[in-house]
């Protein structure tokens, strides 16, 4: 039985961590792979920056940014959230269309200089769509996503839909 040498070693090492890679990169975006920018609104993080990441990961990934703006404060924010995660193909189907960034909006943070570009929003949560150059698509109000007062999975997927690559 023939050894195998370093050189055979490394090559398989190489092309396992490159599959590996490869996988992760298309695989369907878990809480456990997105962004810490994707899952909470945190006063404490730049948003210019987070979009400047999400803009890369954007163009990468072939999907469009969307910035949702609200905060830990907001029962609509917090209902949204629970929407998408009690509904997992929606979900993944978001999550494959968009790179998400929540952007906190309360007292300790009100963001205005990230926000000062987009147009106002009439309450929160409140959604942008930019491109993967960071041009604004869309103001979206989230109410638009209601139905008899809760957020519809047929209106979320003609939303999606609407952006997802073609």
């Amino acid at each position: 039985m023939k050894l195998i040498n370093r050189q055979s070693i490394h090559l398989l090492i190489i092309f396992g961590l490159l599959f590996s890679l490869q996988s992760n990169l298309f695989a369907s975006p878990t809480d456990d792979t997105l962004p810490i920018f994707s899952l909470e609104y945190d006063p404490k993080r730049n948003p210019i920056n987070d979009g400047l990441e999400a803009l890369k990961i954007a163009k990468r990934t072939n999907r469009k940014v969307l910035i949702e703006v609200g905060g830990d404060w907001c029962a609509w924010c917090h209902r949204l959230d629970k929407f998408l995660h009690s509904n997992p193909q929606l979900k993944k189907d978001f999550f494959n269309t968009f790179v998400l960034i929540k952007v906190n909006v309360s007292e300790e943070n009100d963001n205005k200089e990230f926000l000062k570009v987009f147009p106002p929003a009439n309450g929160y949560p409140h959604m942008y769509v930019t491109d993967q150059n960071g041009q604004i698509l869309e103001s979206k109000d989230t109410a638009d996503f209601l139905e008899n007062k809760r957020y519809s999975v047929k209106r979320f997927y003609e939303f999606i839909n609407k952006w997802k690559a073609k």
